[in-house]
């Protein structure tokens, strides 16, 4: 099972690479403000996919300042995306899980457990 640090990081990743799929031309602030982290964990987690091949920069073709770059997602970080995402829903459905029986066992602890109401036998309501 993984640690709860590399979950977070997965989900981290997961959260940049959907973000610069969605909007190549985004800053380096802009994916760190909108996934909570610092500028430069944000700069940290780019130059890694760039790294790992994931992503690859681009220039702007018409922006005035030649020095801003686009992130461009490779075949490779399509994968990636596809695989992190796979383990992001299979993680938090077996959170779900755990959660639903964690809340089943407090209300049967409360006496507030919900009895089925059954069904009316010629099926109306």
């Amino acid at each position: 099972m993984a640690s709860s640090r590399k979950k977070q990081q997965s989900e981290i990743r997961l959260k940049v690479i959907r973000l610069i799929s969605q909007n190549p031309e985004m800053s380096t602030r802009q994916v760190a403000d909108e996934v909570g982290i610092s500028n430069g964990s944000a700069y940290y987690v780019l130059t890694a996919l760039v790294e790992k091949g994931f992503v690859k920069l681009g220039n702007f073709k018409k922006n005035p300042r030649k020095g801003q770059y686009a992130y461009l997602l490779t075949p490779k970080g399509i994968r990636e995306k596809s695989l992190l995402t796979h383990s992001f829903i299979e993680h938090k459905r077996e959170e779900f899980e755990a959660l639903k029986i964690e809340i089943t066992a407090l209300e049967e602890e409360a006496g507030l457990a919900v009895e089925a109401t059954p069904a009316p036998k010629d099926g109306k309501r």
